[in-house]
């Protein structure tokens, strides 16, 4: 099997020293595949994602992308690197317009701006026709697609995204989602936290399933869809997220 694109190795962490909200979290995503990592409130899963962005202090363990380790890199340096983080809220300047908010995630493109901004247009038509208007102004689904889009702005080559469905009706989440296998077939891998396990699994090629800060569950995205032990933790016991 290929090497990793982003590795996350036994990760200890949290907010506040000494008080770990991660406890030996480990995390793999291969080339080409999304994985989706799911848990119950309070599990760990915003956590484990703001720490490989280098937003929350890790006390211990590695995360490495593409085999080097970037464990505490500074998050304005990931980006460089390949790695592109979508956070759950306040992830577009609601006072700059569509376009503008696109344009600033060129700033460490590898590519040509220009012809990258034609090409998250394209992927995002909507988008085109709302450049100019103040994103403030947007729906809550079209302002996830400015923030999914100014991260492609810098050709990432890991996609992690917190929380991508929150606040969407199922009908954009849909729509969002099935955006995210357009950007996984352009060879972009992709790491999504969900609290939408059927949705983020019916996309994902694997899972994983925190609880406590740790690893509960982990396998083909199928499999957790059908399993009795990951349904219980959303939705009692014997029950399948999958029907």
């Amino acid at each position: 099997m290929s090497q990793p694109d982003l590795q996350v190795q036994d990760l200890v962490g949290g907010y506040v020293p000494d008080v770990p909200i991660l406890r030996g979290v480990s995390v793999e995503v291969y080339p080409g595949e999304i994985v989706t990592v799911l848990g119950p409130n309070g599990a760990g899963k915003s956590t484990m994602i703001k720490a490989i962005a280098g937003l929350v202090g890790v006390t211990s363990g590695k995360v490495l992308l593409h085999g080097q380790d970037i464990t505490g890199r500074k998050t304005h340096t990931l980006i460089r690197e390949g790695l592109a983080y979508v956070p759950q809220v306040g992830n577009v300047f609601v006072r700059l317009s569509v376009a503008e908010n696109l344009e600033l995630g060129g700033f460490a493109a590898r590519t040509n701006p220009a012809e990258r901004l034609k090409q998250i247009l394209a992927l995002f038509p909507d988008l085109q026709r709302l450049k100019h208007l103040a994103a403030g102004k947007l729906s809550g689904g079209q302002r996830q697609m400015v923030a999914v889009g100014r991260a492609l702005m810098a050709a990432p080559k890991v996609l992690m995204l917190d929380e991508p469905s929150a606040g969407l009706s199922p009908k954009l989440t849909e729509v969002l989602f099935g955006k995210l296998l357009e950007i996984r077939a352009t060879g972009i891998s992709i790491l999504i936290v969900e609290q939408n396990a059927k949705a983020a699994l019916a996309i994902s090629d694997r899972g994983y399933v925190l609880a406590e800060g740790q690893g509960r569950f982990a396998g083909p995205a199928q499999e957790l869809l059908h399993s009795p032990e990951v349904g219980a933790l959303y939705l009692g016991a014997g029950s399948r997220l999958a029907s």
